[in-house]
């Protein structure tokens, strides 16, 4: 197949033309990286260190890697994409996932730091039998963050891509492998430390490169917002109706239903996404903790808002024809922009491309560390050192055991991220939030905020939600039945929505409160004093 069969004619010539530079600032982006880890990992002595990175880092420091976190593929490539090829539905992403750090901020935050040490199951485990517990909170951290992992695989299978003219299935698997090797030597060698300063790192990177994007966006519209998104709606094919709801969730009443659900998940997610929760433990105070969030909010923010810029910029620089061409799913919007904006046959242009490009992939690179590094913690400290060992094992033995489940978690991640590799990644990174949203939230904030609340009803919930979440997720036409599902030539979808948010999390909060009232396990009161106190004023706090 030739690299013209599936790319734009504009990006092969340029990529083509220019490969060896767009592999050399690939190459020193990756090295630097590395560098950077190694340095954080010679001054990782506990597990303190390896999980929170001795809690020494401030509320600024903490709030710019959150955004590093937290503005993942999704956001730079999948976001960008769904504006250009959907408009104002495309938006939506942007506004769900911004709204979302109220919950976290208000509801999650400080208690959640004041109250656990290392993972979520730390404070479920205060107050409910230790062993089940754990080992709910370990399973669902786990498969949440694997579903959030198979977005950014699919996404860097996408970039890289398209940078090298890699057409072939093989090639693609490929480049999902090398990105799952990298994010297992970040996480092993680094540790929170290292992982920290590599998404602060990165966030910086990406907060330039969108600035510079939505600067030469706006410089070429004259700075003429009306004009930019007049010229994204008449090339869109679709008219005003491309600047209007509806677009892509108004069309039937099954749509609107996922739109809601879609909603829900966005809000709702973010307080109960793993690789989040335990950025809260990296700061030395609950105080450093809420300023985290206040600076992430910030950082966010301002982001998002540029999303406009990317989105519509692609629809009226690039065009859909072009960007379908390269990915069906629009997750080559922005880099083709960057290349566009650059003049598709310069060598500003092949630059632009690269810096652009090379900035998605410090965005991949970064966020999978941190959900490896999240879920590979819950196994070694919820599952292996309190389950298996029963609180036997050494400081030493459960961060070996923490590096042993980052290389199974990253193997895991490759082979999903490889069925992913062509859907988007907006969409994909919606299903870890309604998998978060139905499995941990509730059990957090139940765990938190009701006396009432025991084991029975914490496995109910977490179990429940997670469950639920995940065989919707697999009868959905996300998996099966549509030309865009994962797996294209199969139809045993049964469930409707593309998002289960709707139905999976008010079903995690529901079984939480049933499994309480219905279990004859009697609430340790005291304890639930002790958490409150502790949670409220940091009395006792780590």
């Amino acid at each position: 197949m030739s690299p013209s069969a599936s790319l734009p004619l504009a990006a092969t010539s340029a990529t083509t033309e220019h490969r060896p530079l767009i592999i050399t600032l690939f190459g020193l982006f990756v090295v630097a990286t590395l560098i950077i880890t190694v340095w954080a990992g010679r001054q990782t002595k506990s597990a303190a260190d390896f999980y929170a990175g001795g809690r020494q880092f401030t509320g600024f420091q903490n709030g710019l890697a959150i955004s590093g976190d937290y503005m993942s593929a999704a956001s730079f490539l999948g976001i960008a994409g769904a504006i250009a090829l959907f408009g104002y539905d495309g938006f939506l992403y942007s506004i769900g996932f911004l709204v979302a750090w109220l919950v976290a901020l208000l509801l999650v935050a400080e208690p959640l730091r004041n109250s656990g040490r290392f993972t979520m199951g730390d404070v479920l485990a205060y107050r409910m039998r230790q062993r089940p517990v754990r080992t709910a909170a370990g399973t669902s951290t786990i498969v949440v963050s694997i579903f959030y992992l198979l977005a950014q695989m699919a996404g860097a299978g996408v970039l890289v891509s398209l940078l090298l003219g890699i057409t072939t299935d093989t090639g693609k698997v490929l480049i999902v492998a090398l990105v799952g090797i990298i994010m297992i030597l970040y996480v092993t060698i680094g540790g929170m430390k290292g992982t920290t300063w590599v998404q602060m790192v990165k966030a910086v990177l990406l907060i330039a490169g969108t600035l510079l994007i939505t600067f030469l966006v706006l410089l070429k519209f004259n700075f003429n917002i009306s004009d930019l998104l007049g010229t994204a709606a008449e090339k869109s094919g679709h008219g005003a109706a491309f600047l209007e709801p509806g677009l892509k969730y108004g069309a039937t009443g099954t749509s609107k239903l996922d739109f809601i659900s879609l909603g829900i998940a966005l809000v709702l997610g973010t307080a109960g996404l793993p690789h989040i929760l335990i950025r809260f433990y990296t700061v030395p105070t609950a105080q450093a903790a809420r300023k985290s969030v206040l600076w992430a909010i910030g950082i966010i923010g301002g982001f998002y808002l540029m999303t406009i810029a990317l989105g519509f910029g692609a629809a009226a620089i690039v065009g859909q024809a072009e960007i379908t061409a390269s990915n069906k799913a629009g997750n080559t919007a922005a880099p083709l922009l960057a290349l566009h904006l650059g003049g598709t046959d310069s060598t500003a242009g092949a630059i632009l491309l690269a810096v652009i490009s090379a900035v998605a992939f410090a965005t991949i690179l970064a966020v999978v560390a941190g959900l490896t590094l999240a879920s590979s913690s819950s196994f070694a400290h919820d599952i292996y050192a309190n389950v298996i060992r029963k609180g036997q094992a050494t400081e030493k033995e459960e961060v070996r055991a923490a590096r042993w489940a980052t290389v199974a978690i990253g193997v895991a991640s490759i082979a999903l991220g490889a069925l992913a590799r062509d859907l988007n990644v907006a969409g994909l990174v919606a299903l870890a939030f309604a998998v978060a949203a139905s499995a941990n939230l509730p059990t957090i904030l139940y765990s938190l905020f009701w006396k009432r609340f025991t084991t029975q009803g914490a496995l109910w919930s977490i179990y429940g939600g997670l469950i639920s979440s995940v065989v919707l997720v697999v009868f959905s036409p996300v998996v099966s039945g549509k030309p865009t599902s994962m797996f294209k030539n199969a139809d045993f979808y049964w469930f409707p929505l593309e998002n289960p948010g709707l139905v999976s999390i008010p079903l995690g909060f529901l079984l939480g409160w049933l499994g309480s009232v219905l279990t004859k396990e009697k609430p340790d009161r005291g304890k639930y004093a002790e958490l409150e106190v502790k949670s409220l004023t940091g009395v006792g706090a780590h």
